[in-house]
């Protein structure tokens, strides 16, 4: 499985106008259950509401797995970009390594 973060905005018509957190929960539960069906996990979901933009971390087999889940309940995206971790551990042990 390797990692994955699509990003949406309002801007760009990839997310709802003006949706509230109980539109979001109601939607989500539809999302995962498509994740679920392709193979997808869904790690982290990031929302501002105010601003319109969601920021989703998911664990796939490739992208085109989560580009399937999103189109299974019609949702839009502005990307989907195969990402790693770089937190200060992750680049300590690689450091460590060399």
């Amino acid at each position: 499985m390797r990692l994955f973060l699509d990003v949406h905005d309002k801007d760009h018509s990839t997310f709802p106008p003006e949706l509230s957190p109980a539109q979001f929960e109601q939607f989500f539960a539809l999302f995962e259950a498509a994740c679920a069906v392709e193979g997808v996990v869904i790690v982290r979901t990031h929302v501002g509401y105010r601003e319109g933009r969601a920021f989703c971390l998911t664990m796939a087999p490739d992208a085109d797995a989560v580009r399937r889940a999103h189109d299974r309940v019609g949702l839009g995206f502005d990307s989907i970009t195969e990402v790693e971790t770089a937190s200060p551990n992750d680049t300590f042990f690689r450091r460590i390594a060399l």
